[in-house]
């Protein structure tokens, strides 16, 4: 009894977490079925040719993010270890999603028509249900573990990573630059509000953490293990739905698509899924002692 205590908290505290991860999950595939990707009933005020990304992110959710807080929800209830690392996974970045779909539209343009408001509520839901997934989720790791990285191989890891990170964050500093000494950029017009809310997010958020993601196993990976989980979580997470989008763009010819992007954004995502299982080899002695326990 003290053992599921310490590794899932009390039981309330268990089955409520599990319960708004499933709920979480099914709104998820609600929203996805309401807006452009199906019944086309939520009308995004932003231009049409938005809708490509949006039908991109909306696979994501309904197909990767909804899956993944459902089963997590159900093995937490039944106290299965794997839903620790299902359930830390998905918070950042649902959190990233419910601000852009939010905050991120033309509310203020007078050439813009929809309801989008009206589902308000959906996405405050998720908001919620995701910062009280993501604090109960770390609180299930272990506090500190001992690593295996060897110099080498960090070292090698650590340059592709940051390089493609760099790269990454150039092309949006690059149209920010546009944006302030032209007044516009690719896309720009159509949708400023959106532009500003991925580009300050990304830049301020996004490549930070990858960032210090890195410099965790540098100085600190005895103790930043969960950390590196919750990281990983997002980029993986993130990169899927930012190639989705791509995918949707170049099939249906969106004008604001460039391949360069979307070659750079599959390098990322295989180095990102390289990444994720080089960090998970050298924990691996840490999860089986924590799991033995």
């Amino acid at each position: 009894m003290n053992n599921n205590y310490k590794t899932f908290g009390n039981s309330f505290e268990r089955i409520f977490v599990a319960l708004i991860s499933i709920a979480a999950g099914i709104t998820l595939i609600f929203l996805a079925i309401e807006g452009p990707l199906f019944m086309q009933h939520i009308k995004y005020k932003t231009a049409d040719i938005m809708n490509n990304q949006l039908i991109g992110q909306d696979v994501v959710n309904m197909f990767v993010l909804s899956p993944i807080l459902i089963v997590g929800g159900v093995t937490l209830l039944f106290r299965k270890r794997i839903s620790q690392y299902l359930l830390i996974m998905p918070p950042l970045y649902l959190i990233y999603f419910v601000l852009s779909y939010t905050i991120g539209w033309e509310w203020s343009s007078t050439k813009y028509f929809g309801n989008n408001e009206s589902y308000t509520f959906y996405f405050l839901f998720i908001l919620i249900s995701s910062l009280v997934i993501l604090l109960y989720s770390l609180s299930l790791f272990p506090q500190k573990v001992e690593s295996t990285f060897k110099k080498k191989g960090l070292a090698v890891y650590s340059i592709l990573f940051s390089l493609f990170i760099l790269i990454f964050a150039s092309m949006w500093i690059k149209e920010v630059q546009e944006v302030i000494s032209t007044g516009t950029t690719r896309g720009y017009d159509i949708a400023p509000t959106a532009f500003w809310v991925v580009r300050i997010f990304d830049l301020g958020f996004t490549i930070p953490l990858g960032l210090i993601s890195v410099y965790l196993l540098w100085v600190r990976p005895n103790t930043t293990y969960p950390i590196q989980f919750m990281f990983y979580g997002f980029f993986l997470t993130m990169i899927i739905a930012v190639n989705a989008m791509g995918f949707v763009m170049l099939l249906n010819n969106d004008p604001l698509f460039l391949l360069r992007d979307l070659i750079v954004f599959l390098i990322l995502a295989l180095i990102i899924f390289i990444g994720f299982v080089y960090v998970l080899r050298n924990y691996k002695t840490v999860l089986q002692e924590t799991e033995s326990k």
